[in-house]
């Protein structure tokens, strides 16, 4: 970017156009100062003078020149050289003594004498190097207990910028994370296992850039996470299922640094006993002594002191585990239903006893139909206002005489379910059952139906007759055909 500068004198203008910024130079490179001049007037004769000036001193002529015929300052004459047509300088080559300002001034003489001049500053920088880090400690530090200090130096560079990388990323000041005033030095207090990464240092300035080569510190902590694992994949949260014959590595493993060491340990009931040291253990399963044994492994980082442990059990068995499963769900209905079926079968066995042994019960049922009038007419003996009323089952128990001899054979006029030579064990009971009234006909029937029960199974005895009785004739009906269908 360049300034427009104007500058007016007397009715003629002057112009100089110089850079707006500080110049950055390169030491031991050649520098070029762009100066460029206008006006508007007839000119005699332009004259050009640069000068010098440090801080806090009097300016130092460096050349001159008029009509562009240079006039150098003998103790500087081979070092700058004006670049006419225009008033631009060149300094070559350049060095730290060299940073300053610089004055340029222009005298243009015609009808009279107009003059400008401007101040161009120059800052002279060295590239800067490779920068090296070193940590302190340099053995590492146990997490939680130790500091980590990263210090960043270059062997050559002016105007040195620090910063500070991790994985590369800007690392910013944190709860954790200090620097120095320049950014030179960081701390990080104290050293926690997030910490662990790639760290390098990047420097500047305005003429240059370098990184440095990444250092990752050691960071001492663990056994964090420990969990053991099968080849074969068979568990059930810390239980793992093992069939028969069969040979399960077991694998156990935690984060840490350095690496832990590990021992596997068999607990019995009354004792516990280190069995192998090393990440790894073998199960035979057909050498378990037991169906379960009881397995813990524990992980030591030596740096830390710290330790971790975790228990699991060996289920040896001949079912997979997909039946292991269902059996842990289903072993409480099958115990209910064991205990059902126990149930019934004693209380079968305790009726069949005591129908067996009970007193022999009389049969004496007898069911018949009549024509629904006849029994309206009977609600005398009923006790209700209708004989409908009457309807349903009605159980008789008689109980023989003790004392007689032997039971009365079956007689000869079996029922569908019935065994010839077989006593009847039976529940009796008197069933009077409404038929619906029916259409006038030429004939009409009237049945008696009696039922009896054997054991388990039910029998009937059907007796149809076609003339409508009377109570009296029903009754000796009942009397006459009693025993065919009685037994007891």
């Amino acid at each position: 970017m360049w300034l427009q500068i104007s500058l007016l004198w007397i009715c003629s203008a002057l112009k100089l156009t110089v850079p707006s910024h500080t110049i950055h130079g390169i030491e031991g490179q050649p520098l070029h100062l762009s100066v460029d001049y206008n006006f508007n007037a007839t000119a005699s004769e332009i004259q050009i003078i640069w000068l010098f000036e440090r801080s806090q001193s009097n300016p130092k002529y460096l050349l001159g020149s008029v009509n562009q015929r240079v006039v150098p300052d003998l103790e500087y004459q081979h070092k700058f050289t004006l670049m006419p047509p225009n008033a631009s300088l060149r300094i070559n080559p350049l060095h730290l003594s060299d940073e300053g300002n610089y004055i340029v001034k222009v005298n243009v003489h015609g009808n009279g004498t107009i003059a400008a001049s401007q101040k161009i500053q120059v800052a002279v920088d060295v590239p800067v190097t490779k920068p090296t880090v070193h940590t302190e400690p340099s053995s590492g530090v146990v997490e939680y207990v130790g500091n980590i200090t990263l210090k960043c130096t270059v062997d050559r560079g002016t105007r040195v910028v620090y910063q500070w990388m991790k994985n590369g990323k800007h690392l910013h000041a944190g709860p954790n994370y200090i620097f120095s005033s320049n950014n030179a030095t960081l701390l990080i207090v104290p050293a926690v296992k997030e910490d662990i990464g790639n760290y390098s240092c990047l420097v500047s300035n305005p003429v240059s850039a370098m990184e440095s080569e990444i250092i990752a510190p050691t960071i001492y902590y663990g056994p964090y996470g420990l969990r053991v694992k099968s080849d074969k994949g068979l568990n059930i949260g810390a239980v793992f299922t093992v069939d028969v014959g069969q040979v399960v590595l077991f694998d156990c493993s935690a984060d840490s640094n350095p690496p832990n060491t590990y021992s596997w340990i068999q607990r019995d009931d009354n004792s516990t006993q280190v069995i192998k040291y090393g990440p790894h253990l073998e199960v035979v399963s057909d050498k378990v002594a037991q169906k379960t044994m009881d397995y813990m492994c524990c992980a030591f980082n030596n740096v830390t002191g710290k330790r971790d442990e975790t228990h699991f059990t060996v289920v040896v068995t001949s079912v997979g585990l997909e039946k292991l499963a269902q059996k842990g769900k289903s072993l409480s209905s099958l115990a209910v239903i064991t205990g059902i079926s126990l149930f019934l079968i004693l209380a079968m066995a305790f009726l069949f006893l005591w129908k067996r042994y009970q007193p022999h019960k009389g049969i004496n049922v007898f069911m018949f139909s009549r024509a629904e009038a006849d029994y309206r007419k009977a609600q005398a003996f009923s006790g209700h206002e209708s004989a409908l009323d009457d309807f349903g089952i009605y159980e008789f128990i008689t109980f023989p005489d003790l004392t007689s001899g032997s039971r009365v054979s079956t007689q000869s006029v079996p029922g569908p379910d019935f065994v010839a030579g077989q006593d009847m064990l039976s529940t009796v009971y008197e069933v009077i059952q409404h038929i619906p009234e029916q259409p006038e006909q030429d004939h009409q029937h009237y049945i008696i139906v009696i039922q009896y029960e054997q054991l388990y199974t039910s029998s009937y005895c059907v007796i149809q007759y076609d003339t409508e009785m009377s109570i009296q004739e029903e009754q000796q009906c009942r009397m006459q055909y009693k025993p065919l269908c009685h037994y007891g």
